[in-house]
């Protein structure tokens, strides 16, 4: 039975908090490399995360800063916009390289869905470096090796809240939406889960505990770690000593 099950994980928010403390700094770091005179505040951060992907966040500042002096042809504008990704990606995986805290319980149920069988994967509308990074440093090199993927950045045309990456990721797999459970930190993550018909289970994040979920099967504050119990902020799940384990994951998939 567990042969048939597949978690699929966001990246950011889920396996480590890496909005705020690295890829806020490394979106400004890019900015002031190139010359443009922006610096996003924390505060102003935090509602662009409801746009997938860092290209297209960075796109925003053609309106909301025009001091930002980015060209409106089309062409130069995906220029500019290819280059400061690309700065933006090595200062961010230069960031994360140098060590970065998972978040809890995340590496523990990799690990026990792995050892029992499950297809473990990552799903994420960030670019591929960046995601590889994240998980190298938080799962370590030996998990990483038996994900049965990590589909990531411009994989599939449309992001988050698109349900493309995680039907892509289905597809890939080879699995039904029914024997597929995510673990997203997001609305617009959680809403890509739901319009791809996967139940879904939130572990609020920096930026997203005073968000709703109501497509979520539960919205949680971790996953939870021995002696170090989850707290259930929204649905009916019951967990086990505090604990998201897979017996945990089974009844979200059952639910």
């Amino acid at each position: 039975m567990t042969a048939s099950r597949a978690l699929l994980l966001d990246c950011d928010g889920v396996l480590a908090e890496t909005e705020r403390d690295s890829h806020l700094p490394a979106f400004n770091h890019a900015f002031s490399e190139l010359g443009i005179p922006v610096q996003w505040t924390a505060e102003e951060y935090g509602p662009l995360l409801r746009i997938g992907g860092g290209k297209e966040r960075m796109r925003t500042l053609v309106t909301e800063h025009p001091e930002a002096g980015l060209p409106t042809d089309a062409a130069e504008l995906d220029a500019v916009i290819a280059r400061l990704h690309a700065v933006k990606t090595a200062e961010y995986v230069r960031l994360v390289t140098q060590g970065l805290p998972g978040r809890p319980g995340i590496r523990r149920i990799v690990a026990e869905a792995l050892d029992a069988g499950w297809q473990v994967a990552i799903a994420s509308t960030s670019a591929l470096p960046s995601v590889r990074a994240v998980a190298d440093s938080v799962l370590g090199s030996d998990l990483v090796e038996r994900l049965s993927g990590i589909f990531a950045g411009d994989i599939v045309a449309n992001k988050k809240p698109a349900p493309d990456i995680y039907r892509y990721a289905l597809t890939v797999l080879g699995r039904s939406p029914q024997q597929a459970v995510v673990v997203e930190d997001s609305q617009s993550g959680a809403a890509a889960a739901a319009a791809a018909g996967i139940a879904h289970v939130v572990t609020v994040s920096a930026y997203t505990h005073e968000d709703d979920f109501p497509a979520a099967t539960a919205v949680l504050s971790d996953l939870g770690e021995p002696g170090r119990p989850a707290t259930v902020l929204a649905g009916d799940l019951a967990l086990h000593d505090g604990i998201v384990g897979l017996a945990t994951l089974e009844a979200v998939l059952v639910g």
